[in-house]
This record gives structure tokens, sequence and C-alpha cells, in this order.
């Protein structure tokens, strides 16, 4: 076998990279495209329970035929980690050639999984929301929380933030740290109501242990885009009642694994595959329409892509070795 390395960024490289609010969107927007095209492949994730803690694993799997990349990543979804100092979620994304199955690359994929998610969640307001949004609002503070609030206030540079979780000192931290990062007050709620109620856009990206109905639907006002992706779902049956429009990241997901804001919805038969009106991708990529009217009520459900993954991380390998921070690890 010939001898060649494999390339390594860690999560302190990925730090020092240190990618912009804009060059993120515009590597995970390219994915979302190059889905909508056609141009990639999208396994539908799968979930493996160890059993051993109140957490799982989470491997997604993909190809994005413009980067010429296939990618599997692994990450792991353990909610009580913050009770030793440890985040949520870490893991890794392994990319390969897939013309021949020749590993290239290993990425760190906990500070990936955080920023690629919270530009799914920009990328589909920037077609989906209202126009003009003023007021966001935020259910979570840790994960994916901080990259959703950032890169959404990046796009619309909201009059009102408000944030909520359910430990106090930990919605408060988050606050400020908003506040400190974009320039602006954010306002840390006492409860869901006076989070949502009303606000235009809506992220429901909670922590929870099961399933609980938490998220009033009252609380959506006419018009407003609902982005809720928590693992463990908040929202009762009868939630889409007051919904217009069902965009989703992509439907072949749809019915992967026991957990997701809809999954209660799916399992009663509310809601179906011939619910959504499109998937992102084809919205982004001009195949099909986003928000039609300003009045059209529109819930976008993500569950997280691996090609959204495989673009975030090739776009950080580039930066990475036009700053000599890309390790070398011999593979053979």
């Amino acid at each position: 076998m010939s001898k060649f390395d494999i390339e390594y960024l860690g999560g302190p490289q990925i730090a020092q990279i240190a990618l912009e609010d804009d060059a993120i969107l515009a590597a995970v927007e390219s994915a979302l495209v190059a889905a909508g095209r056609g141009q990639t492949v999208i396994e539908p994730r799968m979930h493996l329970n160890p059993g051993a803690a109140n957490g799982h694993f989470n491997v997604l799997r993909g190809y994005v035929a413009p980067l010429k990349y296939a990618g599997i990543k692994v990450v792991g979804d353990f909610v009580d980690n913050y009770q030793q100092g440890l985040p949520s979620e870490m893991g890794l994304i392994n990319l390969f050639c897939p013309e021949t199955g020749r590993p290239l690359a290993v990425v760190d994929a906990a500070g990936i999984t955080d920023m690629r998610t919270g530009a799914v969640s920009a990328i589909g307001a920037k077609y989906l929301a209202p126009a003009k949004p003023k007021i966001l609002a935020h259910i979570g503070a840790r994960g994916t929380a901080y990259w959703n609030v950032r890169l959404l206030d990046h796009l619309f540079d909201f009059d009102e933030i408000r944030v909520h979780s359910r430990r106090p000192e930990s919605r408060n931290a988050f606050a400020e740290r908003l506040t400190a990062d974009l320039g602006k007050p954010v306002i840390a709620t006492d409860d869901w109501q006076s989070c949502l109620q009303g606000a235009d856009i809506q992220v429901e990206a909670s922590r929870l242990n099961e399933p609980e109905p938490l998220f009033d639907s009252s609380w959506v006002r006419p018009g407003a885009l609902v982005i809720p992706y928590g693992t463990m779902s908040t929202l009762p049956l009868d939630f889409i009642d007051r919904i217009d429009t069902l965009v989703m990241d992509d439907l072949g997901q749809m019915n992967a694994g026991p957990f997701g804001a809809l999954r209660p919805h799916i399992n009663a038969g509310v809601v179906s595959r011939e619910s959504f009106a499109a998937e992102i991708g084809q919205i982004a990529a001009g195949e099909k329409a986003g928000r039609q009217r300003e009045d059209e009520t529109i819930l976008f459900w993500h569950r997280g892509l691996s090609t959204s993954d495989i673009a975030l991380a090739a776009s950080m390998l580039e930066r990475g070795r036009e700053m000599g921070l890309v390790m070398k690890l011999p593979y053979a």
C-alpha cells in the first residue's frame, strides 16, 4: 500500500480558525443548495443508545458531490454532561474519498455541530421568516443554542431577543454571553410563555429527558416562523393546527429514530410526508417557493444533515491549511 497521511483538526484548531459568520452560512447554504439540486446523498441518521448514561450517539452519513467528500459523523448527545463540566455534544467527523474510500480527514465535530445547526436555523429563516422580524425567542441555552441566536441576529439584527432555559444559572449566563458578544441586551425570561409569546421567530432547542407538551400553540402569532428541533418533543398533538406550512431539512429523515419535535405527530398519523410543502434545500436552490405571504405561519423542522457537517468541515480544512493549523497523521 502506498503511504499517505490523513488531515486532522481538533477543537483548539477549530477555535483558532474562528470562521466568520458569513463563511459559516455560505458553507452550509452551499450544501443545502447541492441537496436541492440532487447533488448529495443523505442517509437517515442512526442512533446508538449504550444504556450506560442519560444519552445516546447520533450517526450521520452523507456525500456532497461538488465538494468531492463523503463523510460520517458520530456525535454524542448526553444531557447531564454539564454536571461533569463537559459539553452535551462531543464527536468526530470522518471525511473520505468517494471514489476510492480512502480516509482523508478527521475533524472535531462538537463546534461544527453547533455552528452548522445554527446556520441551518438561520438559512431556514432567511427563506421562511416574516419580512423584517423584530423579536427572536429562543428556548434552550446549551449546545447549539449560541449559534442559533448569533447567526439569526447576524441576518436580522433583532430589536428584542429573549432566551429561556430550565436552570436560572444557565439562562442567565447565556443571556450575559450573548449580550456581550452581540452588543445588545438579551433578556433571560423566567418561563416559556414570557419568552415565546408573540415573537416573530420562535426557536425551541430544549434539553428534556422525555417528551413533554410545553409549547402552547396560542403563543404563536399569525405569520410567525417556528423552528422546533429539540431531541424530545415539546409540541402538543394539536400544535400543527395553528401551522399553515411545514418545511423540513430532509424528508428521508422524517421517520429516522425515536426522537424529534414531530415524532409524536408522525406516530399518531397527524403528520405524514405529504404534510410537508418542501425541503429547505429545494427552497434554497430555487426549486420550490419559500414564504408566500406575510400572514403564513410556518414550522421548519430540521433534524441535522450530514451534508452540512461535511460542507463546514471542508471549509474549516481549507482555512486551516491556509493558517498552517492542519496536522498530518500517518495512516499507511
